[in-house]
C-alpha cells in the first residue's frame, strides 16, 4: 500500500457501522488480510464481523495502544464524513500513531499533511502522512481520448451517493479476472484508492479538470487491460454532487454503464423534507444517463446493481426481479447474490464492441497500495 504492505488500524471511533464507516467497511471486505484491528472504544471487545458484517474475527479495540498490541503498524482513517474534516476527538489518536512512527493514511477532504502539528509529529518520528484525496499537480483538459481506446470502458452510475457503485465494480472486477479477462478498476474516490492502490479522488479536483482526470484514469488503466471499470460518483440529478457525476460520464467516455441503486431508498441524499427530491423510476435514470452520456460518446446502460443490505432475502429477490422487469436489463445484488448476470452483460457488450481485442489475455492480479 503506497510502497509497502501494512497491518492497518482502521480508526472509526464511535462510528463503526456499515454506513458511517464506509471506508473501514470496504477495506475490511476487500483487503481484510491487511487489517490488524479497528479502533472504536464504544464497541471494543467485539469483532469486525459482529459490528459490520465483514472482517470476521478482526478485533475492535479501544485505542492506538491496543491496536499496536494486535499487530498494527499504520493508521487509516475509516470514515469519510460530510465536510471532510478530522473529528477533533480523533486528533490525539492520529498524533499518537505518528509518534509511534506509524504512517497515517487519510481520505479526508482536509489534508492532514498540511496540519502543522501533525506534520511536525510525522517529521520528528520518521512517519509519513498520505492524503489520498490530494489531487495530482498535473491538470488536464479532456478531449475524448478515452473513446479511442481498444479497451471496453464500463462506468457505474447511480440514483444517489453511497448506493454501492464502488462495491459493484470490485465484485465484478474480481469475477472478470477469474474468467481470465484482463480487467482494471479505476478508483475515483479515497476508499477505492485505499483498496486498489491507485486512482484519483475526483471530488478534490478543480471542476474544469474533473473530466480530464477521469480521462487520464481510463488511459492509465487501459495500458494492461481489456476492460476498464471506472468507479462512479454521485448521481446525475443530485443537487449537491451532479457535477462530478457528469465529469466522470463525459471524461471516461464509457461504452457501457451499470446503474446502481439502494432498493429501499426513496429520496436523493435522504432529503425527506423535499418531495421534489424523490428518486424517480430506474427506467428514467436509464434514459437520462444514456442521453447525457451519448452527447459525447455512444453509451448504454447494460445492467442494474441493487444494494439490498437492509432487506430480507425474499424482499431482495423480489426487488431484483422488479428492476429487471422495469428496465428490461439484468439486475442483481452482486454482493448478496450471483454477480454472473452483470458479468455476462459486460462480456456481451465487449463481444459486440468494435473495440474487441482478438487475442486472449491473462488476468490482472489486484494491487494493494499505500
Amino acid at each position: 500500500m503506497l510502497g509497502k504492505r501494512r497491518r492497518l488500524a482502521l480508526l472509526a471511533e464511535a462510528r463503526f457501522t456499515p454506513f458511517e464507516a464506509k471506508t473501514a467497511v470496504c477495506v475490511l471486505r476487500y483487503r481484510p488480510e491487511h487489517v490488524a484491528a479497528v479502533i472504536d472504544s464504544t464497541r471494543a471487545g467485539r469483532t469486525a464481523g459482529e459490528c459490520a458484517g465483514v472482517g470476521g474475527a478482526i478485533p475492535v479495540v479501544a485505542d492506538v495502544a491496543a491496536a499496536a498490541a494486535a499487530g498494527a503498524d499504520s493508521l487509516a482513517i475509516g470514515i469519510a464524513p460530510q465536510g471532510g474534516g478530522l473529528p477533533e476527538a480523533w486528533r490525539a489518536q492520529v498524533r499518537e500513531s505518528l509518534e509511534r512512527g506509524w504512517d497515517v493514511l487519510s481520505g479526508l477532504h482536509v489534508f492532514l499533511g498540511d496540519d502543522p502539528e501533525l506534520a511536525a509529529a510525522a517529521a520528528r518520528h520518521g512517519a509519513r502522512i498520505f492524503d489520498l484525496r490530494r489531487p495530482p499537480t498535473r491538470r488536464t483538459v479532456a478531449a475524448a481520448r478515452a473513446a479511442e481506446l481498444e479497451a471496453l470502458v464500463v462506468l457505474t452510475v447511480g440514483s444517489d451517493c453511497n448506493v454501492g457503485k464502488m462495491t459493484a465494480q470490485l465484485q465484478i472486477v474480481g469475477g472478470l479476472n477469474k474468467k481470465g479477462v484482463r480487467t482494471r478498476f479505476a478508483a475515483t474516490g479515497q476508499t477505492g484508492i485505499l483498496i486498489e492502490g491507485w486512482g484519483i479522488a475526483v471530488d478534490a479536483v478543480v471542476s474544469d479538470f474533473v473530466n480530464g482526470a477521469a480521462e487520464q484514469l481510463v488511459l492509465e488503466g487501459s495500458k494492461d487491460a481489456d476492460i476498464v471499470m471506472v468507479e462512479g460518483q454521485g448521481s446525475i440529478n443530485h443537487p449537491g454532487y451532479s457535477a462530478v457525476t457528469l465529469g466522470l460520464l463525459h471524461g471516461s467516455c464509457p461504452d457501457a454503464m451499470i446503474l446502481c441503486h439502494q432498493a429501499t431508498r426513496e429520496y436523493i441524499g435522504d432529503y425527506r423534507e423535499a418531495s421534489w427530491l424523490k428518486i424517480p423510476p430506474l427506467s428514467q435514470y436509464v434514459r437520462w444517463y444514456e442521453a447525457i452520456g451519448s452527447a459525447v460518446h455512444p453509451t448504454r446502460v447494460i445492467g442494474v446493481c441493487l444494494n439490498t443490505y437492509d432487506m430480507t432475502e425474499a424482499q431482495a429477490r423480489s426487488a431484483c426481479e422488479q428492476a429487471a422487469r422495469e428496465t428490461g436489463l439484468p439486475a442483481t445484488d452482486p454482493v448478496r447474490f450471483d454477480q454472473t448476470p452483470l458479468i455476462e452483460a459486460i462480456l456481451q457488450a465487449r463481444a459486440a464492441s468494435p473495440k474487441l481485442r482478438q487475442s486472449a489475455s491473462p488476468a490482472v492480479s489486484p494491487k494493494w497500495c499505500p
